[in-house]
C-alpha cells in the first residue's frame, strides 16, 4: 500500500482519511497478509482513525459554537 509512507496528519482530508481506513480494514479483514504487513495496516488504521476522529471533533465544536452564537443571538433579541 503506497499510502502507508504518507503520515496521516491534518494534511488528509476527512473523507480520503474515511476511505484509505476503509480499505485498511477491508485488508485486514480479508487476511491473507503476513503477521508484519497486518501490524502494519493496524498501525496505519489507528493514525487514520485520529485523524478521522480530530476532523469530526473539530466540525463538532464548530457546531456547538454556531449553535452557542444562534441561542445568544435569540436571547437579545427577545430582550
Amino acid at each position: 500500500m503506497t499510502s502507508e509512507a504518507v503520515p496521516a496528519q491534518e494534511t488528509l482530508g476527512y473523507e480520503q482519511a474515511r476511505d484509505e481506513l476503509i480499505e485498511v480494514v477491508r485488508r485486514l479483514e480479508a487476511g491473507g497478509t503476513s503477521l508484519e504487513e497486518s501490524l502494519a495496516l493496524w498501525e496505519r488504521g489507528e493514525e487514520l482513525a485520529k485523524v478521522c476522529r480530530r476532523w469530526l471533533e473539530g466540525a463538532r465544536a464548530r457546531l456547538d459554537a454556531a449553535l452557542a452564537e444562534e441561542a445568544a443571538q435569540d436571547e437579545d433579541g427577545e430582550e
